[in-house]
């Protein structure tokens, strides 16, 4: 397995771009299960590992998907299948999203039950009784679920939590029913915003995304499309993070302030210069980061994909900071390892206290999942000496060529088997 050799103690300058976002791709190339047109989704991090297994998932199911660069062409072969395949679903819990879709066009589909992880249980039990509110039955068998509908019909859906994947899933679903479907509670991420333009573009007739009451007009035949995916912002702010850990002067290209309002907020409050333009975020460092408290929520809160790297953050401020984690259960697996490091982190149920050092040493590392990978390594960039961090195959599925983007600012970072 991959690891990354890191020399820290150097401050980040520079200019990086970001990807576009993994969390916005994934959903659109799925939705392309919608129609048997042909669509190409543009500007798509193709070099990360849960977009290559979206691309397996769609072939498997029928599709054929050719990647030239950072373009993704999905086209028709014929009939598609309406099973997803269990070692797919088990690489990747996003490949449930692919439910929506299938059951709505051919009133069933089977899908593995995805298994916990990590970060907690994540269940979906929102979307299953998203799709039971439209018409659907459901059967468990061998680890499975099956849906059934003989025509899904459109209404008002409530859900219980504004989940993202939830919502996803049932506003493709709705897209290709006709009628009005109107999701309230609904999740309300730029990524969703950007599912919905797509679907716009496929024929349906989408508003509100983004807000908390999402209406879908949807047809029973939708279109091909082309289609430009949002730029990464969960990127954006852990290069942002990153700078402010290292004490360094970046420009984010690609980082759009009104996705990342209230991680801009906690950064100036910890002592960071922010500047902000049309399309760009601009952050300078040079003194330790004050202790800040920060509580994630949906957003427009403090997005849970960040809790990691600011915990890494609040390392080294002096003082002591609060980090509570309400979107997740089990989404503090960074602490032990960056208590390898120096940090001094008390974890008790869904928060964290964290006693700032004045720095943190290099260390053997492990990454137990992606954002807690993305910790890790913005710690091993601002401690002293030399880190080796494992398990960066987890990184991988999130940071499209990341420690290339990181040596260019600068950054004593190489791969190594």
């Amino acid at each position: 397995m991959d690891r990354f050799i890191i020399d820290g103690g150097v401050p980040l300058c520079g200019t990086v771009r970001v990807s576009g976002s993994k969390n916005a791709a994934l959903p659109i190339l799925i939705a392309t299960l919608l129609t048997d047109d042909p669509c190409v989704v543009e500007n798509c991090p193709t070099g990360l590992r849960d977009i290559r297994t979206t691309v397996r998932l769609l072939e498997s199911l029928g599709k054929k998907v050719t990647v030239e660069g950072a373009s993704v062409r999905v086209e028709s072969t014929g009939s598609l299948k309406t099973q997803a395949p269990y070692d797919i679903v088990k690489q990747m819990r996003a490949s449930v999203l692919a439910a929506g879709p299938l059951l709505a066009r051919f009133g069933l589909v089977r899908v593995p039950i995805p298994g916990g992880c990590a970060i907690g249980l994540r269940p979906i039990d929102i979307h299953l009784k998203g799709f039971e509110a439209m018409g659907a039955r459901r059967i468990a068998d061998q680890g499975d679920i099956i849906m059934s509908a003989a025509r899904l019909k459109a209404g008002p859906l409530k859900l219980r939590f504004p989940s993202v994947g939830a919502t996803e899933n049932l506003m493709m679903a709705a897209a290709a029913v006709p009628g009005r479907t109107v999701i309230r509670n609904a999740a309300r991420e730029p990524e969703i915003t950007d599912l919905g333009a797509f679907l716009t573009k496929l024929g349906a007739k989408v508003s509100g995304a983004g807000t908390a009451n999402v209406t879908i007009e949807g047809k029973a035949k939708l279109s091909g499309a082309r289609h430009r995916v949002m730029d990464d912002r969960i990127e954006a702010g852990t290069f942002l993070i990153a700078t402010a850990a290292t004490r360094g002067k970046v420009r984010v290209a690609g980082a759009h302030a009104e996705h990342l309002e209230a991680v801009l907020v906690a950064l100036r409050r910890a002592g960071a210069k922010v500047r902000v333009g049309r399309g760009w975020i601009e952050i300078e460092m040079r003194a330790r980061p004050k202790p800040t408290a920060i509580k994630t929520a949906p957003h427009p809160g403090f997005p849970t994909d960040l809790q990691a790297p600011w915990t890494a953050l609040m390392t080294l401020a002096p003082g002591f900071s609060k980090v509570r984690e309400a979107v997740f259960e089990n989404r503090f697996m960074h602490a032990a390892e960056l208590g390898r490091m120096g940090a001094q982190i008390a974890v008790s149920g869904g928060a964290a206290v964290v006693a700032g050092v004045e720095q943190l040493s290099g260390a053997p590392i492990m990454a137990s999942d992606l954002r807690a990978g993305a910790a890790l390594l913005i710690a091993g960039l601002a401690a002293k000496g030399r880190t080796v961090l494992q398990r960066v195959y987890h990184v991988d599925r999130g940071y499209e060529a990341v420690e290339r983007k990181l040596a260019g600012l600068g950054a004593r970072v190489e791969r190594a088997r």
